[in-house]
């Protein structure tokens, strides 16, 4: 949906001679916080203060529970100088690796200081989150906003009092200081905080290296097909619609880490869509163009490629959504029509349902929305290093604080990890489909709406599909939380087999079987359940991969195996090698 021009024009008074037209009266709050503060930073701070002003018995009993806090936090601090307290009395979230050291632990100093910053924070933090008389929305808002202002107040940040900067301060005569000040230097040019060394990567030599060609070309996809590593493969081939946020390769990151690689082995025929990295001239490109002209034109070049009627699909994150909405669309195409192009399909980590995003709510309100319009009108896309730091503020102490201090107060060089690579090899969004996005799936949560979107002419539903449908969530995502994932089982009108991994959005994807295991998963047929929880109880967890379930469900909806198809035909021709030429786009 492009975004209207801003432009004002000058319109002649239609009122009739016996009529008044009298302009409404400014809502100068609103005109503020929409030009200072559109995602609420400030103003939902201050609305949980006024809210607490307003409710003082509620106040003192707060102050009061501080207070008792307070006291009790001292009499701990006098048993631990007489030696008669081990444990403390404030402990850090489960997570929290900021006062992992040995030195918070067994240096008294240290030790109060970070239980007096755990207590406070975490008084705060609930206060503000029980604000009286407050939506819940705005106390998520507020409490969101506090939590980032301590989370950079944290004792961990600052080199006085951050007891292992000290140490390595002393041990390497002043070194490590020296050396955080050339990273902050590089940093400044770079513009962020690097989180990786990314001298050690090139796509196509150590990332995204699976062998295979790019087989079809248009304005959004290149399409590559890969090269089989089975004698056979099963009938029906996979089509992989990776979000367009991030490249592709995250699904084929390298050998051991590869699902592109770990499916062909197990005797797939495996595509994936490769999205084109858009700048200001795609700026028109719509929501329609990514499921119509992007998702259906991979689906009918691997079908007629294979020669097979139908394919299963897999889309991960907003892959999964714009698939959701084409598997919609094409049961309204082929309602009563033979023809359906897709068999089965998959959503890893996936939102349909935007009712519980998460906290990236926090930023979905109108004057944020139309800040990022505004920025999306003036440049044609969003530049993809905003939206990594709007998910970076998500998990701030792990991946913003956690650089900040190794790299500026312990002089350490980024680490050289794959996953990080990629995370930072961001790609743009386009201005028609973003704003679509933000509206109707966030803002409005039309996509779950019956008839709430129109693409292709046809209004959708996403309770006409009827096909098999394997979904993924992962426990600790922040992205895409789980119970959100799991929505769609309740939305869908075929049968739904759901696997909750541990780990977040990606590890808990990108998860190839070790030995030992690294993490687990439960699966199972969803029977029903209306609620995530209620699921969850009902299946154990059990050590491992939830890929080796999946590739188990695959293979009973994919057709037998058979000789594998060939890379390329006449019709679909070798464009160029693996990984193609559209992920090394800037």
């Amino acid at each position: 949906m492009p975004i209207m021009s801003t432009t004002r024009a000058k319109i002649t008074n239609l009122a009739t001679p016996h009529e008044s037209v009298a302009p409404a009266p400014p809502d100068l709050a609103r005109t503020l916080q929409s030009v200072f503060d559109p995602f609420g930073m400030y103003t939902s701070i201050f609305q949980s203060q006024q809210a607490w002003a307003q409710h003082p018995q509620e106040w003192l009993h707060a102050i009061d529970r501080l207070a008792r806090e307070i006291g009790a936090l001292q009499v701990h601090g006098l048993r631990r100088m007489l030696r008669l307290e081990q444990e403390d009395y404030i402990k850090p979230a489960e997570g929290d690796a900021r006062f992992d050291a040995s030195e918070w632990r067994d240096n008294l100093f240290y030790d109060l200081l970070k239980q007096q910053y755990l207590l406070y924070t975490r008084w705060i933090g609930e206060a503000v989150y029980d604000t009286p008389a407050m939506t819940k929305h705005n106390r998520r808002r507020a409490a969101f906003w506090v939590r980032q202002w301590f989370n950079a107040l944290a004792p961990t940040n600052f080199f006085p009092t951050n007891p292992v900067a000290i140490r390595k301060f002393c041990e390497s005569n002043g070194e490590s200081l020296v050396e955080g000040l050339k990273n902050l230097s590089e940093d400044q040019r770079a513009g962020e905080v690097q989180m990786v060394d990314g001298r050690s990567f090139s796509v196509g030599h150590n990332l995204a290296t699976t062998p295979g060609s790019v087989v079809f070309r248009n304005e959004l996809i290149e399409l590559i097909h890969y090269a089989p590593m089975s004698a056979e493969v099963h009938a029906v081939p996979l089509l992989f619609v990776p979000p367009w946020i991030n490249k592709f390769y995250i699904l084929d990151l390298n050998e051991k880490k590869s699902m592109v690689r770990f499916l062909l082995k197990q005797g797939f025929s495996v595509f994936m869509i490769s999205w084109r990295n858009p700048d200001s001239s795609m700026a028109d490109a719509t929501f329609e163009d990514y499921v119509l002209k992007g998702v259906l034109a991979a689906v009918e070049a691997a079908r007629a490629l294979c020669g097979v009627p139908q394919v299963h699909a897999i889309g991960y994150c907003l892959g999964g959504t714009a698939l959701a909405a084409l598997m919609a669309w094409l049961n309204r195409e082929y309602e009563g029509k033979p023809g359906m192009p897709i068999a089965s399909w998959t959503m890893l980590a996936s939102l349909v349902d935007f009712s519980r995003a998460g906290e990236i709510e926090t930023f979905i309100n109108e004057e944020g929305v139309r800040k990022i319009e505004e920025e999306l009108a003036r440049k044609g896309y969003l530049d993809g290093r905003e939206m990594s730091m709007t998910f970076r503020l998500l998990r701030p102490n792990s991946l913003i604080w956690h650089y900040f201090v190794h790299s500026y107060l312990y002089g350490e060089k980024p680490p050289a990890m794959d996953v990080l690579y990629w995370n930072t090899d961001t790609t743009r969004l386009p201005r028609a489909m973003h704003s679509f996005y933000l509206r109707n799936c966030y803002v409005k949560n039309a996509l779950v709406q019956r008839d709430g979107i129109t693409i292709g002419g046809h209004s959708i539903d996403l309770r006409r599909i009827n096909q098999p449908l394997y979904a993924v969530g992962s426990d600790e995502d922040h992205i895409t939380p789980w119970r959100g994932t799991f929505k769609t089982c309740n939305l869908v009108g075929g049968p739904v087999r759901y696997a909750l991994s541990t780990s977040g959005h990606i590890l808990g994807i990108i998860n190839p079987p070790v030995s030992p295991p690294k993490r687990a998963y439960r699966a199972g047929d969803w029977k029903g359940e209306t609620d995530g929880k209620e699921w969850r109880g009902q299946h154990q967890q059990v050590p491992g991969t939830w890929w080796q379930d999946w590739t188990r469900w695959l293979a009973k909806h994919c057709g037998p195996l058979q000789a594998p198809p060939p890379v390329q035909t006449e019709k679909y021709p070798t464009l160029c090698p693996a990984p193609g030429t559209y992920v090394l786009e800037h």
